[in-house]
């Protein structure tokens, strides 16, 4: 079985996977979903990703996957053995998912609460993020406005997603002195290959840097960490090379291919079993339409690991 943890600083407890929803909706949907999510409750998994603009870029996709999610665990009886986060203050995604200048104002956040609460069939979200930051706000007002949330009974507690470690770091520090709730977890880009861009300053996504991981291990922050199978690229996916391709990766994949043959498992599960090493807790994100796909990646738990192989696997 696979297993749990608390969430620090919360009631939460999640499962050492969580299951992103990204496709439900879309291509999947009804019976198929139903054998997904059933598959992965029964293996001990409890936790699951959504969003308020999932999934905006495929053909009815905006709000598809929160209303498959909220049908599915209604269906199956499970609402209330889950934890279930999603994301709203995404900014403007074109003329498929078009938003205001001011995309975190008090407003949106409210009319997003609004859209995903009713979406997923619920009174209240477990984990609710903000899917992007803007500089241009103050984290007072951010933090103030996330919390009335809370006092009305919306939401219980909140994330950040795609935040620089300065924001989130400046944002608890308010709350802290202000007896408010802070973010208890950080949903970012993090694998064993990192992606071939540089991160910067602006409200985008980002990848987890060395720098970083010793910040939210100094926190005890944990990391929920999304593109956690760099897009099949240890499975030899070429639709990966372009955004992972590099000497440094190169290198990783050769050694998690030369370590997963050795036990039988393969390379994109060892991908996985590095980040379930990882500290402070870290909680990959993946997402799948076939069942065989579902079961692989739920057997990277059954990885060990020892100090020693997981520098290998980075470092060589």
């Amino acid at each position: 079985m696979m297993n749990q943890y608390q969430i620090p600083g919360t009631e939460l407890r999640v499962s050492a996977l969580c299951f992103g929803g990204s496709g439900f909706g879309t291509n999947v949907k009804g019976k198929d979903a139903d054998r997904l999510v059933s598959a992965f409750v029964e293996a001990g998994g409890c936790f699951f990703d959504t969003a308020h603009c999932y999934s905006f870029w495929e053909e009815n996709g905006i709000g598809a996957s929160e209303r498959e999610f909220g049908a599915c665990l209604k269906r199956l009886g499970y609402r209330d053995k889950v934890v279930v986060e999603t994301k709203g203050g995404h900014p403007d995604g074109g003329e498929k998912y078009q938003r205001p200048d001011a995309y975190m104002s008090e407003i949106m956040i409210n009319s997003d609460i609004d859209d995903s609460l009713e979406r997923l069939g619920t009174d209240c979200i477990d984990l609710y993020y903000l899917h992007r930051d803007d500089p241009r706000m103050p984290v007072s007002e951010i933090i103030a406005i996330l919390n009335r949330e809370i006092e009305r009974g919306r939401i219980r507690y909140i994330g950040a997603s795609n935040w620089s470690v300065q924001r989130i770091g400046e944002a608890n520090e308010y709350a802290s002195k202000h007896g408010l709730q802070g973010f208890a977890v950080s949903q970012v880009q993090c694998s064993l290959a990192e992606p071939n861009w540089e991160p910067s300053p602006d409200p985008t996504t980002r990848f987890v840097t060395e720098e970083d991981r010793a910040w939210y291990a100094s926190v005890g922050m944990p990391i929920i960490a999304y593109s956690a199978t760099s897009g099949g690229y240890f499975a030899g996916s070429k639709g990966s090379f372009g955004l992972y391709d590099n000497p440094t990766n190169q290198g990783r994949r050769r050694r998690a291919e030369e370590l997963a043959s050795k036990p039988g498992f393969s390379p994109m599960q060892v991908a996985l079993a590095y980040l379930l090493h990882q500290k402070p807790l870290t909680i990959p994100i993946f997402r799948t339409a076939n069942p065989a796909h579902l079961m692989e990646i739920m057997d990277s738990v059954s990885i060990n690991l020892s100090d020693e192989q997981i520098q290998w696997l980075r470092d060589g």
